[in-house]
């Protein structure tokens, strides 16, 4: 059920204005943030692939590749909060080097996430970001974290065998889009039929990743790159799926059983920030650990965050409110959404 604290009094024009000087996206920081990744990943995924199995530099490479092209592929949460016809380089780029060869193109995430935001969606059946994860039994939070470990392989299957066969069998194609497109953690969701919403060229980036997953298999057929180079991607991935389930869990308290519709308060009391550890940034990477705010202003820079936290805290006539949906942790976060679980079952 809904937070049990009275979203109306929650000051949200007073919040508003304390940060609305902080709505630009500054491209130095995403393009710094975005290049230095991109090489700290990509270079440690060579590095692991070239390296003797197990060895000191093998392991270390495959934790620095693991964690930097995590917070590469978060980057596609920027990505559709980013204003229509802005970031184009920065968006292209983004997918040729990243959402292209893990198979997460931007197309999969457009649309269904911003679904997520809209006022009769978030928290409701057709929200597929959203499992009443705190209102249902807690073996489904196991469950969802365990699913991680075949995402990489229902990826590589949805662009390498059913892309292709969806272009000459009309049916397969419906199925893919509704079923096998989107970054959600909903299995029932269907995805509705493209709109503007979906992105211009998600055709084009259905086929990009089609050819860069076929170039893979062909150039492993061949020789050319070695076998190893295939588990490596399926066990960097698999770190980024997992620490991103991990990462979910902690972003929300999903009280919500799926039929009441939620104003911005009551998503935002529903939502987490994790202000404390000196490893939330790297679990919950390009500010998503201030997701109870991000929430509030979805449309505010990941750089912004932070300090709009701070701004809340300090700045706000009443901060009782804010401070509700505030975790000193991921473990706290998490431990919280268990009990949550736990005593719903009773109450029932």
């Amino acid at each position: 059920m809904p937070a049990p604290e009275n979203s109306e009094d929650f000051p949200l024009k007073e919040a508003r204005e304390l940060v609305a000087h902080l709505m630009v996206r500054n491209p130095i920081i995403y393009w710094a943030d975005l290049l230095l990744n991109l090489v700290l990943g990509w270079g440690g995924f060579y590095l692991v692939v070239t390296t003797p199995a197990f060895s000191v530099m093998n392991i270390v490479a495959f934790i620095v590749s693991s964690f930097s092209l995590y917070r590469v592929a978060i980057f596609i949460h920027e990505i559709v909060h980013m204003k229509k016809g802005t970031f184009r380089g920065f968006i292209f780029f983004w997918n040729l080097v990243a959402g292209l060869p893990l198979l997460i193109p931007s197309f999969t995430y457009y649309g269904v996430h911003n679904d997520h935001h809209r006022r009769d969606t978030y928290g409701t059946t057709e929200d597929g970001e959203y499992l009443p994860f705190g209102a249902e039994e807690s073996w489904k939070i196991v469950a969802y974290v365990f699913l991680s470990l075949i995402l990489p392989l229902l990826f590589l299957v949805r662009f390498l065998i059913l892309t292709p066969l969806s272009w000459v069998i009309p049916s397969l194609g419906k199925y893919a889009w509704e079923r096998a497109s989107s970054l959600t953690i909903d299995l029932s969701y269907r995805r509705p039929p493209p709109t503007r919403l979906d992105g211009k060229y998600w055709r084009f980036q259905e086929i990009g990743a089609c050819l860069y997953a076929w170039t893979a298999v062909i150039l492993i057929y061949l020789g050319i790159l070695p076998l190893k180079f295939a588990v490596v991607w399926y066990l960097v991935t698999l770190v980024i799926f997992t620490m991103n389930s991990f990462r979910t869990l902690g972003a929300h308290a999903y009280r919500n059983p799926g039929d009441i519709k939620m104003t911005v308060a009551d998503q935002f009391l529903d939502s987490v920030d994790v202000t404390g550890g000196f490893l939330s940034p790297l679990w919950a990477p390009v500010g998503l650990r201030y997701h109870a705010t991000h929430h509030l202003f979805p449309q505010m820079p990941y750089h912004a965050l932070g300090e709009a936290h701070y701004l809340l805290v300090e700045k706000l006539s009443d901060n009782k409110l804010y401070l509700c949906s505030t975790r000193k942790s991921l473990w706290h976060a998490l431990t919280t959404l268990w009990q949550d679980s736990k005593l719903s079952q009773q109450h029932k």
